[in-house]
Formats: structure tokens, C-alpha cells, sequence
């Protein structure tokens, strides 16, 4: 949370590979207006996981410095994302009697706590336990059992486990930087909340959100997310492509990738010449355009096939009828959506945030997709009391408080 003298204020702070992103939104009558914005370049991360703390506290600061000046709000408080390939997902059962024939909210309790109670390795710890369904005796499907009678109660979760030394560094480096962390979340279920509808997450629909250091695939059918995945391949990869092939700064080769790149090298035209930096003090060459659609096209092919995969190989492939939504930095590249159908035989749309108000006309762009996310996530989950790096208890407390906030959100 933040203070100022309006509505109640959310701020979601996206930790990316290539960018600090902080994102100030305002709550009114239940609607989120987007009103500051800060971003600096990130310098201590490395596909999505802190390398360097006092580099990622450096950027936090001036990222968060920007956002405060642009909302005259003095923020203490975050939702943060997190990805990284440490990032694992997988669906688990719970089963319980019912006590009194009448399910009661124990009974939800208990069931959701036997499905959560899984071998897990260590070194990693449960980020998120995402009620997916539950079933009374031999009825499935249902969404909230409350009330309902029955002798047997069954619950199907989603849960997203991360490396305990990932997120406590991540919760260090907001903790340096002046911040409580109200809670950590997945990046890839922050971007659903901005980008995705209602209709697509019924009907049937995969996200994938590539941001700098990895792309991070989401499904979601009959309203609830089914499957997770983290590909340790993102734009960061393209840009270094890009580097080596034309033999320009890192820097260099990020700008023209913003500015010239494209997916599908068929479909540039030969004729357009850039000009490309050079190293070591030589002249600046002027080469074709479609040379560098020759260079990000296998990358970015072999990113999407990967994921393609990882759809086939989790049994959802057949149930996405809506589609493919692709957001995130990378997402702006031209003829990406052509290439994506060409891959996945789906529909596909580029990801623009969406259902917020405020100054749109700044964060409508896929790049902000996970910060507007994580505003609008911050919004519809009260925040917990926040906790510091070590706080161990506390992140069985965020757990259980975000069960609350579902049952509450599904009455």
C-alpha cells in the first residue's frame, strides 16, 4: 500500500531481467486507475533470478523514486512478481470426509490443506496453492462446496513452488530498498489479470508472457488455471543474437531490435537498410533490415516451438479453444502473432492491459503487462501484514491468508 490523501493505493513492482517496473494504482468504487509509473533498467538479475542485490536495490530505488514523483504518493509497500526456471508448477488431489454431512468452511479448509500436503524438494517453497475445482461424493466440477451435503469432499489444486533462496533474496532487495512486501506472485498469473477476459479463461486459453530472461506460459480453462511453465529463454537472448550476429553493443542491439525488429525475415523488406553501430571505434554500417529478421527469426522459432511443446506434453494442448495470448516486452515484435499461428495452429492476439483507467495512454503496452497485473492481483487479494526476508512463518500465514481471499472472492 502507499499513502496519499485519495482512494485506497496498490503498487506492483515488476522485477524483470531487463527493467525494474513500478506501477501506482488508485482504487475507486472497485475500478483501478493507473496514476504514477517508474522504470529503470535492471542490472542484477539474470533470467529472472537477483545476481547482484545491491545492483537490483539500486534500480528499485530510482525505479521507485520515478513512480512516487508521478503519483505524489510515498509507497511502502508492493505486490512483486517473480519468475525465473526455478519456477515449478504441478496439480495436486486432496480427499477428506465431511464431518457433518453438510460441508462446511473446515471441511474446504482441511481438504485444500491435504491437497497442499506434497513432498516438495527442500530448497524450494510454495509461492501459490490455486483452488482448481472440487468434487462432493461423485459430483465434479463444482467451484465452492459450501453448504452443500455430502460424505466425501474432494479438492483439485494448482501449486507453484519457487527456490527459497530466490524469493527471500528478491523480498531482501524490496526490504533494502525501503519496501514491505505485501506478497509475491507469479508473474505469468499477474499478466492474466491484465491482459486476459473472463469469456477466454472459460472457454480455454494459454498465455505466454517473454519477458528479458524467460517466457512464462499460463493455462487456463473453465475459469481456473490448469498449468504453469518457465522457459529460461526471453528477449535478452534475441538481443544477444543480435549482438554477436551484427557486431554492435548490447545496447545498440536492444534499441534496434525495438525499433526494427521483426519475427518473420519473409516478410521485411530487403531494400530498407539501417544503420548499425560498430565497436572499437570503427564506422557505423548501413545493412538491410531483413538481416536481422534472419537472425531473430530461428531464436524466436525455437522459443515458441519449446513452448508448443511443453502445451502438447501437458495434455492441455486440445482445450485452449480461445487461443494463444502472447504479452510481455518481446510481444511488440513485428509479425510475432503470424509467426505464433504459423507454430501452434491457434488464434493468437497480442496481450495489451486492459480493464484499468488512469493514464492508459502510458502502460498500454504488453511490457507493462505484469506491473498493471500485479496492481490489479494486489487489488482483489487483501494484502497480508507484509513480511521481511527470514520471516519464515510468515509465509505460511501469505498462504493460508490468500485461501481466505479465494473463498471469500468465489461466495
Amino acid at each position: 500500500m502507499a499513502h496519499n490523501d485519495r482512494g485506497e493505493v496498490v503498487v506492483g513492482l515488476d522485477i524483470g531481467t531487463t527493467k525494474i517496473c513500478v506501477i501506482v494504482g488508485e482504487i475507486n468504487d472497485g475500478h483501478v486507475d493507473i496514476i504514477g509509473i517508474g522504470t529503470n533498467p535492471s542490472e542484477g538479475l539474470r533470467r529472472g533470478v537477483v545476481v547482484n542485490i545491491e545492483s537490483t536495490v539500486d534500480s528499485i530505488c530510482k525505479a521507485v523514486e520515478e513512480a512516487e514523483r508521478m503519483s505524489g504518493c510515498e509507497i511502502s509497500a508492493v505486490f512483486v512478481g517473480i519468475a525465473g526456471s526455478h519456477i515449478k508448477g504441478f496439480n495436486s488431489k486432496g480427499l477428506v470426509p465431511v464431518r457433518h454431512h453438510e460441508i462446511r468452511k473446515d471441511d474446504i479448509d482441511r481438504v485444500v490443506e491435504a491437497a497442499r500436503a506434497v513432498n516438495i524438494p527442500t530448497d524450494q517453497e510454495i509461492i501459490h496453492v490455486l483452488p482448481q475445482e472440487f468434487t462432493v461424493d461423485d459430483q465434479e466440477g463444482i467451484q465452492y462446496p459450501m453448504g452443500m451435503t455430502g460424505v466425501r469432499l474432494e479438492a483439485e489444486v494448482h501449486i507453484v513452488t519457487g527456490m527459497v533462496t530466490a524469493v527471500q533474496n528478491i523480498i531482501k532487495c524490496c526490504n533494502r530498498a525501503g519496501l514491505v512486501v505485501s506478497d509475491v506472485v507469479l508473474e505469468q498469473l499477474a499478466s492474466a489479470e491484465a491482459v486476459l477476459t473472463k469469456e477466454e479463461m472459460e472457454l480455454g486459453i494459454a498465455l505466454i508472457d517473454i519477458g528479458g530472461g524467460t517466457s512464462d506460459l499460463a493455462v487456463f480453462t473453465e475459469g481456473t488455471i490448469k498449468h504453469t511453465f518457465v522457459l529460461g529463454l526471453g528477449g535478452q537472448n534475441l538481443t544477444n543474437d543480435l549482438s554477436v550476429g551484427l557486431r554492435t553493443p548490447q545496447k545498440e542491439a536492444e534499441r534496434l531490435k525495438e525499433q526494427f525488429g521483426g519475427a518473420f525475415a519473409s516478410l521485411i523488406d530487403k531494400n530498407q537498410a539501417i544503420e548499425v553501430p560498430s565497436v572499437g571505434g570503427r564506422k557505423a554500417r548501413k545493412l538491410s533490415r531483413k538481416v536481422m529478421g534472419e537472425i531473430i527469426e530461428p531464436r524466436i522459432e525455437e522459443m515458441l516451438s519449446l513452448i508448443k511443446e511443453e502445451l502438447i506434453d501437458s495434455g492441455f494442448r486440445n482445450m485452449v479453444n480461445a487461443g494463444l495470448v502472447i504479452t510481455g516486452g518481446t510481444a511488440l515484435l513485428e509479425h510475432l502473432d503470424d509467426m505464433a499461428e504459423q507454430i501452434f495452429d491457434l488464434p493468437v492476439r497480442i496481450g495489451y492491459p486492459q480493464n484499468v483507467g488512469g493514464i492508459t495512454d502510458i502502460v498500454s503496452s504488453p511490457k507493462f503487462a505484469t506491473g498493471v497485473g500485479l496492481v490489479l492481483y494486489g487489488m482483489k487479494h487483501e494484502p497480508q501484514r507484509g513480511f521481511r526476508s527470514g520471516a519464515e512463518g510468515n509465509v505460511l500465514e501469505r498462504i493460508a491468508g490468500r485461501m481466505k481471499d479465494w473463498f471469500r472472492g468465489a461466495i
